[in-house]
């Protein structure tokens, strides 16, 4: 059996754990199967860029961030694209998956990366895929491995901007990455004990904002932490098209910066942001992520095993199983207005911005 792997879209703690805890069951379950390296994620791919591992390179990785193989993001959005042979890159990479002999290819990654695999499972090649994303915005399954290591990055944060806030009574917003979901600000925001979390999936109103920001003040509190997410986007916002927003906010692609002006001159108090940006990304991987990827790995090993391709592993209710890569595929797990985290953000006296109650939890 020849098998293919690669890594795409944008890079997370946990890959290589992943890459390891799979090489590790084929080598032990399937001893005269080959592992071959795609480089540079899908791009790889269509180019054709392959190279044979050996056990050895496998080795050490575990707690080693970034990928041994290398990533770059998924080029789905230009799969119809011709080049001057009247090939698509769709075409391209089948092309190579054929010319190689690949027996199927086993792609970590994200959204788009799903995408992609479930357009190559349409065209006949075998595939199975690993849930991957910092976002943890993955149809279908509770977690995503890089996910728990970029909250713990993100908590720490919080925690220190705490003791600078606190001693100079300033208001600081903590931008964290979540363009389209808001799991990581969510979670790390309680986790870090923020006063307001503002996320993609509930626009916030300014004005209330600058409200919370005056009644702690007022009673007596000189700082405040906001967390949110780099998505996050006033009502008015939320009304505008991607185009109108980016002129609105004079280029700048977030939110944060406008806000922090807006408390600044609206509720009186000094303000701050700061943004923690690929440091949630990089280094290694938390014991939680080893885990959970050593074992995302090893389960996509079984199902190589047993020929089940065309499915991408998640975890549901703690149990680890599969799901079809066409159910996931243009599929994304937002923040539900309901969703028990922020009803419990809200019992304790969290902001989301929207001016919104606490009904119960």
């Amino acid at each position: 059996m020849k098998i293919g792997i690669l890594t795409a879209g944008g890079d997370c703690p946990g890959l290589n754990a992943v890459i390891r805890g799979f090489a590790k069951y084929i080598y032990n379950q399937i001893p005269d199967a080959e592992i071959i390296g795609i480089q540079d994620g899908y791009r790889g791919l269509i180019n054709g860029e392959f190279n044979k591992l050996k056990e050895s390179d496998f080795s050490g990785i575990l707690n080693i961030g970034g990928t041994i193989l290398g990533t770059s993001r998924q080029p789905f959005k230009q799969m119809k694209v011709e080049d001057q042979n009247g090939e698509s890159r769709l075409d391209q990479m089948v092309k190579n998956y054929k010319k190689n002999k690949l027996d199927l290819v086993v792609t970590l990654g994200g959204a788009g990366t799903h995408k992609t695999a479930s357009l190559l499972s349409d065209a006949g090649c075998n595939v199975i895929g690993l849930p991957k994303t910092i976002d943890n915005d993955i149809w279908g399954t509770d977690v995503t491995f890089g996910f728990h290591t970029a909250l713990e990055i993100d908590t720490e944060c919080i925690d220190r901007i705490h003791t600078t806030a606190a001693s100079h009574g300033r208001t600081m917003l903590v931008e964290i990455m979540g363009n389209k979901v808001g799991w990581l600000t969510l979670y790390s925001g309680i986790a870090g004990g923020a006063d307001i979390i503002l996320i993609p999936e509930i626009p916030y109103d300014p004005d209330e904002v600058c409200n919370m920001v005056t009644k702690r003040y007022e009673s007596g509190k000189a700082f405040t932490i906001i967390a949110i997410a780099e998505g996050a986007m006033s009502k008015k916002e939320a009304n505008m098209k991607k185009a109108e927003r980016l002129e609105y906010r004079n280029g700048e692609a977030t939110a944060t910066n406008r806000l922090a002006k807006y408390i600044q001159e609206n509720a009186g108090v000094e303000t701050r942001t700061v943004v923690p940006g690929h440091i949630q990304r990089g280094g290694s991987p938390s014991p939680y992520d080893r885990l959970l990827s050593t074992e995302l790995g090893s389960f996509a090993g079984k199902l190589v095993q047993e020929g089940n391709f065309g499915k991408t592993v998640a975890i549901i209710n703690n149990q680890i199983t599969y799901n079809r890569l066409a159910d996931v595929a243009g599929k994304t797990k937002y923040v539900d207005e309901d969703n028990q985290m922020i009803k419990i953000g809200k019992s304790i006296g969290i902001s989301f911005g929207d001016g919104k109650k606490f009904k119960g939890i």
